[in-house]
């Protein structure tokens, strides 16, 4: 483990990592933390709080920008690692590498324009009757340490040095990082190289901690530490709804940022259906059986009007499902879980299986599931929504545009709704968008959920269970905003206003003045 500048050996039991590709068990062990080594980072991250979240502007772009440097550097070990660990392609880690360093870079960018400090000043009016105006100014603050958790299907991009660690440095918050126990070789690593970017720009020494931690009792404890101030998770539903527990019950609640659970619906509009319905199958079981399905936008369910072109879209699905070659997947306990959900589907007396894609040799092998069920049942059964983490998908078949619409309604909160759509359904696609908006963080046409690009407009979030709060985006350039809070000054002198409230405007930043936005 790194805490601050320290690399510890966990004392509470040790862990290995395993290939499950093959089954085998990875060298080295690493040590498990106590409560004092928890403890011990906390503390550290908490003494680095008030200088770290000062830093100017360029400087903490710069350290941004160093610990992207650094995972760079680390060359093909890293690569290697989180290969072994992982099961998942060179091609994969490289990419999740260069997503990592270049959401490290585009917050840099961020920090450097300022925009997110909000600064706004509302000037003294002494004169103004019946009462007079105090000077007020006002900007965004980081709201303290941070625990980041890392995920399972993402072991660098949703990782130690992921979205959730880029946005609250970003921040001006110091994160404690509890690390995946799938990857803590990938982890050590990508945690060496951020211990480097600290000590290389001079950053407080308890600007980022990781620890590794067996079971819930590690992260229990860190989301419980009085001076941890907001979590960042991307994982089940059961692991962040138990987060949200721990937060709420503290004497001093704070937010958890999870990123949870999604079965991301495909609609299958009628005039696109009937255009392009073969072409349509065989790019939904691209898009499904990708990466074994191990995406949180994966496409779990699809929802279509019942007539020849939807059974053309099925005997395209089919021919292509069956094709379809056996990935591995992340963890065996992934794969056990998988294995229990395609269980529960094709065992359902009201679900057809469609077709199942081709069995792998090895352990930890996705045999892709396509199953069926008509909208009454899916209406009549809760658990039909659960989501099954993996390449497996359920069809609903409606009787008409109403029934879709109710169905719709009936929905949990998503990541995305995808709209397959022709010039012809753009009246019925019209009375769906309220809803959608009101159901997913997400919604696109006439392409596949997965696949998220860093940018600014991008929203990864949505209503719950797909996120602890709706507000907010674990991707993209807001997601900086999880982890700020606004302070008001009034009738300070000047000598004590930050820079970015000081007359002059020394950061050049934009600034609401009375109301209206300016570069003054």
């Amino acid at each position: 483990m790194l805490i601050g500048a320290r690399a510890v050996m966990g004392s509470n039991g040790s862990h290995k990592a395993i290939d499950p590709a093959s089954g085998e068990t990875l060298e080295p062990a690493y040590g498990l933390a106590s409560e004092a080594e928890v403890e011990a980072a906390c503390a550290l991250a908490w003494a680095a709080f008030d200088t770290y979240r000062e830093t100017g502007l360029a400087e903490r772009a710069a350290f941004l920008e160093a610990c992207a440097d650094e995972i760079e550097a680390l060359g093909d070990a890293l690569i290697a690692r989180a290969c072994a660990e992982s099961g998942l392609p060179r091609a994969r880690i490289e990419g999740g590498r260069g997503r990592t360093c270049g959401q490290l870079r585009l917050f840099a960018q961020v920090v450097r324009e300022g925009s997110w400090l909000g600064a706004r000043i509302d000037p003294a009016m002494p004169e103004r009757q019946p009462l007079p105006r105090a000077d007020l100014r006002q900007r965004m603050i980081a709201l303290g340490p941070v625990a980041v958790f890392g995920a399972s299907n993402f072991p660098l991009a949703f990782s130690v040095a992921g979205g959730d660690t880029a946005s609250a440095l970003a921040a001006g918050c110091p994160v404690v990082i509890k690390a995946h126990n799938a990857h803590p070789g990938t982890s050590e690593l990508v945690g060496l190289a951020l211990q480097k970017a600290v000590a290389r720009c001079a950053m407080p020494e308890g600007t980022v901690s990781l620890i590794f931690g067996a079971g819930t009792a590690a992260g229990t404890q860190l989301v419980s530490d009085a001076r941890i101030k907001a979590v960042g998770f991307t994982g089940s539903r059961g692991g962040g709804t138990a987060l949200m527990h721990v937060a709420a019950a503290r004497p001093e609640p704070i937010p958890v940022y999870a990123e949870m659970s999604s079965i991301n619906p495909v609609y299958l509009l009628p005039e696109a259906l009937a255009a392009r319905a073969e072409a349509l199958g065989k790019a939904f079981v691209g898009s499904l059986t990708m990466g074994a399905g191990q995406f949180c936008t994966n496409p779990g369910l699809l929802l279509a009007i019942e007539g020849d072109a939807l059974e053309r879209f099925v005997a395209a699905a089919v021919a292509a499902m069956h094709e379809a070659g056996a990935s591995v997947m992340l963890t065996p306990g992934i794969a056990s879980a998988y294995a229990a959900g395609v269980e529960r589907l094709a065992g359902h007396p009201q679900v057809e299986t469609l077709a199942r894609g081709l069995a792998g040799e090895g352990p930890n092998r996705c045999q892709a599931g396509w199953f069926a069920t008509d909208a009454d049942t899916f209406l009549a059964d809760e658990a039909l929504q659960e989501e099954v983490f993996g390449a497996a998908s359920l069809l609903i078949r409606c009787r008409d545009l109403d029934q879709m619409k109710a169905l719709s309604e009936h929905l949990e909160g998503q990541l995305t709704a995808t709209l397959q759509l022709d010039t012809g359904d753009i009246a019925a696609v019209r009375t769906l968008l309220p809803v959608l908006e009101r159901k997913a963080g997400r919604i696109l046409a006439n392409g596949w959920p997965t696949g998220v690009e860093v940018c600014h407009a991008m929203v990864h979030g949505g209503p719950f269970p797909a996120t602890s709060d709706s507000r907010t985006t674990s991707v993209g350039t807001r997601a900086i905003a999880r982890f700020l809070r606004p302070v008001c000054y009034q009738d300070l002198p000047e000598a004590l206003l930050p820079e970015a409230l000081h007359a002059a405007n020394p950061l050049g930043l934009w600034r609401r003045t009375d109301g209206e936005l300016a570069r003054a």
